[in-house]
């Protein structure tokens, strides 16, 4: 049986706030230890049946790139539960709200970008 392991590395500041993540995997086509701004791992916990999630983001990421960020997740989970479930009903919704809420942020980006 292949086993792969996938493995974090969070640096905290003083206040246990994430000033550095970092991350690696056996199975990475890049070589060594990466750098990121953010982490969502969510594990599905079958005793209690609900979720079990881990968010967690360096404190200068930026806001916009954390509203990206958790738009492209839900994109994620649109094709994932369409290809777990077969609901293509419940992917398109998920996908819908990931049209509206880039919509939003494409606005809040332009203003930002006209210094609104």
């Amino acid at each position: 049986m292949k086993q792969s392991e996938i493995n974090f590395k969070i640096s905290l500041d003083e206040n246990n706030i994430p000033e550095q993540i970092s991350w690696s995997a056996t199975d990475n086509p890049n070589e060594g230890i990466e750098e990121t701004k953010a982490i969502l791992v969510a594990t599905w916990d079958p005793y209690h049946k609900g979720t079990l999630t881990l968010p967690l983001w360096t404190k200068d990421m930026e806001v916009l790139d954390m509203k990206r960020f958790f738009i492209e997740i839900l994109g994620t989970v649109s094709e994932a539960s369409l290809q777990a479930t077969g609901d293509s009903f419940f992917s398109q919704e998920i996908e819908q709200v990931c049209m509206t809420l880039s919509s939003h942020l494409k606005k809040e980006i332009i203003a930002a970008e006209k210094g609104q």
